[in-house]
């Protein structure tokens, strides 16, 4: 290892990595710290618009920010190549293409869609992972709808749309597709009541992160719209023409079939022997796992106590971002030979889209919104994540300013 500055390996480019290595640029000189992030794009993707993607409601590319406009290639190394293992032992990466040893190491690799199991469902279902697999998903159902119009004998069933799963990413998935699917309806001239959106989920109730009058609001809402959602339905198994569900195996058949019903830490954490809890990594409120002094993992790759609740704190954009400022921290301080601080997370509220101009959210200690003004928060919050990430350029050039 090089005996002259320390080296800061960051993985991944998702809020949590891209975050740290902007802040590490702020808290230490070229002089102290080496800084290389290593990401398989030249790009970073607002996570938390790919079912929007998915929908088709907005183009890929306006999800997609190039990590040079928000870090300096000049000041931190910029390495795109795909990570295949962590060797803890002998403190070096390996990738794709080559190799890279660390002083320090953040693991950032973000998620890859959990199954949890369900036969057929990885060969079957569409996920909503990155920029490519959300834009195939829109692409596969413009596609169903073409063959539809074009071709004869062809199913109705073949223009439904099955998604499994009605947690964040489920539902806004979901309130996308009942503002796109008439728009597709006028493009092919077919008749809107031939087109099922069918939510399936096998707990209690949709978005279990909010209160009763929330979700209820939140279903009336997309049911007015048309979405169908079968509540307290398991999904046994996926094939190719649909989702075996419930305790009588009901086939529901469908042209297109998505499962947002859960996401686990990237494949390379398990293959570099770290012990997984349910998928992820345990680390302490320093942010490192047990025993690691040189290792930080955080975003959707760790689980994080929230020592209040007795639980996980669940991965958000702005737990990564808030878990990014104190990692950049405690880098600062592990160089400088100073205490490392704990991760304490302030919680901004949560807000769900249910289409472009509605919503539902918990904001400010509490306070409800839902409707236009939950959709217009929503936009500012996302507008928020855009500004910490790369100031107000990244804003006006990504923001989303569209009128209701």
């Amino acid at each position: 290892m090089s005996t002259s500055i320390p080296k800061i390996v960051v993985l991944g480019a998702g809020y949590a990595g891209l975050t740290t290595a902007k802040r590490l640029t702020k808290q230490l000189t070229a002089e102290q710290a080496e800084i290389v992030l290593v990401n398989k794009h030249n790009y970073h993707y607002e996570t938390t618009w790919l079912h929007e993607v998915a929908a088709g409601t907005i183009n890929p590319n306006q999800a997609r920010v190039m990590i040079s406009d928000v870090v300096s290639p000049n000041r931190v190394r910029l390495v795109y190549d795909s990570v295949v293992k962590i060797n803890k032992d002998e403190k070096r990466v390996v990738l794709e293409n080559s190799e890279i040893e660390y002083d320090y190491l953040v693991v950032a690799l973000g998620f890859e869609s959990n199954d949890f199991g369900i036969k057929g469902m990885a060969e079957h279902a569409f996920a909503i992972e990155d920029i490519d697999s959300s834009r195939l998903i829109s692409e596969h159902i413009e596609y169903q709808f073409a063959k539809y119009n074009n071709e004869e004998n062809v199913s109705e069933e073949s223009l439904n749309i099955l998604v499994g799963g009605a947690g964040f990413t489920g539902i806004e998935f979901v309130g996308e597709l009942a503002q796109k699917v008439p728009e597709l309806c006028k493009k092919y001239d077919i008749d809107r009541s031939k087109v099922r959106i069918i939510n399936v989920e096998a707990a209690p109730s949709i978005l279990p992160m909010f209160d009763k009058e929330l979700v209820d609001y939140a279903k009336k809402s997309l049911e007015d719209r048309g979405v169908e959602l079968k509540i307290g339905a398991a999904i046994s198994e996926a094939t190719s023409e649909g989702f075996i569900v419930g305790d009588d195996k009901e086939l529901i058949k469908a042209g297109t079939i998505v499962w947002t019903g859960g996401v686990k830490a990237s494949s390379v954490l398990g293959e570099s022997g770290f012990e997984l809890v349910k998928g992820k990594v345990n680390v302490n409120s320093d942010l490192r796992p047990e025993g690691v002094e040189d290792m930080f993992v955080i975003g959707d790759c760790s689980w994080v106590w929230n020592k209040e609740a007795d639980r996980p704190y669940p991965s958000t954009a702005q737990l990564a971002m808030q878990e990014a400022d104190v990692v950049a921290a405690n880098l600062k301080a592990l160089i400088t030979n100073q205490p490392v601080e704990e991760f304490v997370f302030s919680d901004k509220g949560t807000v769900a889209s249910l289409g472009h101009s509605d919503g539902i959210g918990n904001v400010m200690s509490g306070y409800k919104l839902s409707g236009k003004s939950a959709a217009a928060m929503k936009k500012v919050v996302d507008n928020r994540s855009l500004f910490l990430l790369g100031g107000a350029k990244l804003v006006l050039k990504k923001g989303k300013f569209r009128p209701f």
